[in-house]
């Protein structure tokens, strides 16, 4: 009996769509790189609840004739791909055909598109790959597509979207790859009627500014470089602007937003020794190639890309980035005409003598009379210590020991205190009675753009654990107050942690708290050179007995070693 058959285009569709479609910033990246295709000068992004309820992309493009509207709903039917050839020099944005089938087939759509050349345009109306309405109609220049109701058919899909924040932030990423791309083409960009960016046609370095939220341009440090593999351009931040949360790093090649990880290794790199561990720089990189020497095809979203030649990329990325870092006076430079490392005055005409030791051969250590009276008390020390049992002993600055008469217990004190400030604020965020100590002076940070996004989702439990603050319009938040022994200093620092470790994470609301109460215990712990006293360490212990989980930090390492008495007798077999 035959068992294979071939599945109905619907199905086909919905399982293609779980490859390019996993949230409402897919259908984003899709419908704008679309608009780019089309030759369009002019770009409005409009978007209603995070995209759950509607994406709506208006361009000034080429637009579809009355018989190609409904040809470009069918799977792997596309306008960019003639002959086999054209897969390996692509130039356009979208090329495989199934990302508006994807899209059609787990949603409703509203589409109106118009050529230049013509008195009527088109108007379609689908559900879930069903065509309702087809008509001719009265409309602007270019194209107008409406996706409504993402997901209504799989409702497993649409459960598992993130809140609007979150959905927000991942759409907000996808407009500005592609708006720093094309820094030619005027891009308007709106969430529920609000306008979030507003964007002239503009030169790369304004169009960085404007998009990042730089406060100026000065930041920025030109890298060009032309060889026969790669023409490279853009600029790289200062090393002064590093920060500890990734997301402004850009790659672009031939207009493509990438991923690659040997040219990010590569621009790091060029940065080693200029930014601190753990800090990013920021960078905003065009490369230029042949299409014959790259495989952009190997993912369904087209952000991953093969090189011909990785290795000469890497080197030329590198060595172009550290060559404008050395131009602009930002990293050390190394005079290769000087043979030697140190300048050395002349010693030609110098007397130089000998030097002279002196020793006294009647000197005994042992015969010394002040040395008999340090002998003499370090035994009255000894019979002190002999009579005193100290519970608690500093094994150097990272572990204390606690002693009793069944075991010894080995405490790794940074982890520890760790342990402790995780709970604390894990529970003060819970019940939102912290303390608060007012600023003398308010304390002002800034954030890219970005990086507010998903300030906004954890504001409230910051301010549950003692952070006071307002946000202004420039990417700025203002601090009046913060929690009761928190080092304003570290301030910066602390809410770029926090942002980092969230983007790393999924943002439940239980999660999301773990996520702060460990980003501020690994901020706030006690500094390893300071050695506590038997005081501190008995305080220590007895504060980790109280919490929940004493064995283990909140990233699963441990925290304390116990060796009872009877453990130690296969040590001495």
């Amino acid at each position: 009996m035959d068992i294979i058959q071939l599945l109905p285009d619907h199905i086909a569709n919905q399982i293609a769509a779980g490859e390019v479609i996993q949230r409402p910033s897919s259908v984003v990246k899709e419908l704008i790189e679309n608009s780019i295709d089309s030759g369009a000068t002019e770009i409005q992004l409009l978007i209603q609840d995070a995209g759950k309820k509607s994406i709506h992309v208006i361009d000034n493009g080429c637009g579809m004739s009355y018989n190609d509207v409904e040809k470009c709903f069918e799977r792997h039917a596309t306008s960019k791909i003639k002959k086999t050839d054209d897969l390996f020099e692509i130039h356009t944005m979208g090329f495989r055909g199934e990302a508006m089938a994807s899209i059609a087939s787990i949603s409703h759509i509203e589409l109106e598109t118009k050529l230049h050349d013509q008195e009527l345009g088109t108007k379609v109306l689908l559900k879930g790959s069903k065509l309702i309405k087809k008509e001719q109609c009265i409309c602007s220049n270019g194209t107008s597509i409406k996706i409504k109701n993402l997901f209504f058919n799989i409702p497993a899909r649409r459960k598992f979207l993130k809140s609007d924040n979150v959905e927000m932030r991942h759409i907000s990423e996808e407009f500005n790859r592609i708006a720093l791309a094309y820094p030619n083409c005027k891009m308007q960009f709106y969430h529920n009627k609000k306008e979030l960016l507003f964007l002239k046609e503009n030169n790369f370095r304004q169009r960085i500014v404007n998009v990042i939220g730089l406060k100026n341009n000065e930041y920025l440090v030109p890298v060009n470089e032309v060889t026969s593999l790669v023409n490279l351009s853009g600029f790289i931040c200062k090393p002064e602007y590093a920060k500890k949360t990734r997301g402004e790093q850009y790659i672009f090649v031939n207009n493509r937003f990438i991923k690659n990880y040997h040219i990010q290794s590569a621009i790091s790199k060029a940065f080693e020794g200029l930014i601190s561990e753990n800090h990013f720089p920021s960078y905003f990189i065009n490369l230029k190639v042949d299409a014959k020497t790259i495989d952009i095809n190997i993912h369904p979203t087209k952000t991953e890309i093969k090189f011909e030649d990785e290795k000469s990329i890497y080197a030329i990325i590198r060595s172009a980035v550290r060559k404008s870092l050395g131009q602009y006076n930002i990293s050390p430079s190394i005079d290769f005409i000087q043979e030697n490392a140190f300048n050395i005055s002349s010693a030609q005409n110098l007397n130089i003598k000998q030097p002279e030791i002196k020793v006294d051969y009647n000197y005994n250590p042992f015969k010394n009379e002040n040395n008999n009276q340090a002998n003499k008390d370090f035994e009255i020390i000894f019979e002190e210590n002999q009579q005193k049992k100290e519970e608690f002993k500093s094994l150097n600055n990272d572990y204390f020991i606690k002693f009793s008469d069944q075991d010894i217990i080995v405490i790794h004190t940074r982890r520890a205190h760790q342990r402790i400030l995780f709970e604390y604020y894990l529970y003060n965020m819970k019940s939102a009675t912290s303390i608060t100590q007012k600023l003398t002076f308010p304390k002002k940070i800034s954030l890219a753009k970005n990086d507010i996004l998903v300030f906004n989702e954890i504001e409230k439990n910051l301010k549950n654990i003692g952070f006071k603050f307002e946000k202004n319009d420039k990417n700025e938040i203002v601090f009046s107050g913060l929690p009761s022994d928190f080092n304003e200093n570290n301030l910066q620092n602390t809410i770029e942690d926090i942002i980092e470790n969230f983007k790393n994470n999924d943002s439940f609301v239980e999660n999301r708290k773990n996520i702060i109460a460990f980003s501020l215990s690994k901020k706030l712990v006690v500094d390893r050179k300071i050695l506590l006293n038997e005081i501190e360490m008995k305080n220590m212990y007895n504060e980790l007995q109280k919490c929940e989980q004493s064995d283990f930090t909140f990233d699963g390492k441990p925290i304390l070693m116990k060796i009872e008495s009877t453990d130690l007798n296969k040590y001495f077999k």
